[in-house]
């Protein structure tokens, strides 16, 4: 690893020399273990820790087949996919494993009794299998989430509708939290230069999902002078989608858990915030039962800071505890789109607010291979920002998912892979000068 990284970090070396320079036999890689995915059953839900599920390991390092790249991880970044995937919800993940394996043979690698999880990396393509063409070994490059085969007639049009959709270190194998990672080589995009490598690890799944959710015509199609409710306006999704709104001229109506993320989300230009800690909406008056009443009120609030408009789109992610809310308050006519369900994804709502309002309720997933390199070329023009507020070692990934899982975070955290410490990687420094202070909004320490 060593001899890898002077070669990484030498600004003399040529594809020859990335080519050339030894690949370790293993590597290190953080993921959960097949024969521990009981080990939550029966745990109260506030016991259960990615912190104890999420091992770091040493990986057999596996070889790129047709389409496929070896990248050198430099940084990677936590997504709630991983907190599900560390406490195997819904369902264990390695049933994915095993089924890309059973569908699509050139995958059988896949399928091990590990599992290395997550979605993002920033890093240097090492080694390509037949077919690749664009990314050379010594290429700088981040990586999205979606991978897919192609193969049926119905992903030629939006790849994120192909029957083979998978996303990559939550529905495969060799993930982007590790040193190594095994990628389509569709999955990758230029690095943006004047990011660090943490930097440019933390945004390709939440920017080009929150993307499609908003800009894309697959999603909500947001026109100038929307008023858009975000929910979690300063995580990790909520955190670009206020930018992306701002860009695209819209009104942003920005939900938040307390006034520290009041203040980031103001950080950023948003106006209208409500802080939802400081109001006490509970929109169940128990689990089983909603309250329209907290409905109402909610809505009143909104309009009480938008001079009288309800949300054109209503920027859905809680899920279960907000989704009722969610479509009461949009307008009529209005759309509400969805991902993700991190509070739960048995939604209730009553239908007539939706039905007799003319409603639409529109469900995203990630995004496809043009909205990802769209949103990554807002990145790279410095028009979105990396919300990075926190960055652990590869060997803390656990207590970085847990940070997530406990909410106890604001835009995105990071994880190092090969990156010694932050602040690397850096090569438009003129760009970045002009952007540091967007940079830095929500770092919590430097």
């Amino acid at each position: 690893m060593e001899q890898l990284f002077e070669v990484i970090t030498s600004d003399d070396a040529g594809p020859d020399d990335f080519a050339n320079v030894a690949i370790p036999d293993h590597y290190r890689g953080v993921g959960v273990l097949a024969d521990e995915t009981e080990m939550f059953v029966g745990v109260a839900p506030q016991e259960r820790s990615p912190a104890k599920s999420l091992h770091l390991r040493q990986v057999a390092t596996p070889q790129p087949g047709p389409g496929e790249v070896l990248v050198a991880v430099m940084a990677s970044s936590i997504n709630y996919n991983t907190v599900w995937s560390a406490l195997f919800e819904p369902k264990p993940t390695f049933g994915f494993l095993s089924r890309y394996a059973r569908d699509v043979p050139e995958a059988a690698h896949h399928d091990q009794p590990f599992h290395v999880l997550g979605s993002d990396l920033s890093g240097v393509v090492l080694r390509t299998g037949p077919g690749v063409r664009g990314f050379p070994p010594g290429a700088r490059v981040v990586a999205h989430c979606l991978s897919v085969e192609l193969a049926s007639p119905d992903g030629h049009n939006d790849t994120m509708l192909d029957s083979d959709q998978r996303i990559w270190g939550y529905e495969t194998n060799y993930g982007g939290l590790a040193e190594l990672a095994l990628v389509k080589a569709n999955q990758l995009m230029p690095k943006p230069e004047h990011l660090t490598w943490e930097e440019a690890a933390a945004s390709q799944l939440v920017n080009s999902t929150a993307y499609r959710q908003l800009v894309s015509r697959n999603g909500a199609d947001m026109k100038q002078g929307d008023v858009v409710l975000i929910w979690g306006a300063a995580g990790g999704l909520g955190s670009y989608a206020t930018q992306l709104v701002l860009n695209g001229g819209g009104v942003p109506v920005c939900v938040v858990s307390s006034p520290h993320k009041a203040d980031l989300v103001r950080s950023i230009g948003a106006e209208l915030v409500i802080d939802r800690s400081a109001e006490g909406y509970r929109f169940w008056k128990d689990p089983d039962t909603p309250d329209p009443r907290e409905w109402r009120r909610f809505g009143s609030h909104i309009r009480e800071l938008t001079g009288g408009d309800d949300p054109d789109i209503v920027f859905e992610h809680p899920g279960r505890e907000t989704f009722g809310a969610s479509v009461y308050v949009a307008r009529r006519g209005g759309t509400i789109v969805t991902c993700a369900s991190t509070s739960g994804y048995e939604h209730r709502f009553d239908n007539r607010y939706l039905w007799m309002n003319l409603k639409r309720i529109i469900g995203t997933h990630f995004a496809n291979y043009r909205e990802a390199w769209e949103a990554n070329r807002l990145i790279s023009r410095g028009m979105v920002h990396p919300t990075l507020s926190r960055v652990f070692p590869l060997a803390e990934a656990g207590l970085a998912a847990d940070a997530v899982h406990r909410n106890a975070h604001s835009g995105k955290v990071g994880v190092l892979g090969l990156a010694p410490r932050e602040g690397l990687g850096v090569r438009d420094h003129a760009l970045r000068a002009r952007v540091l202070p967007q940079l830095n909004r929500f770092r919590e320490s430097r």
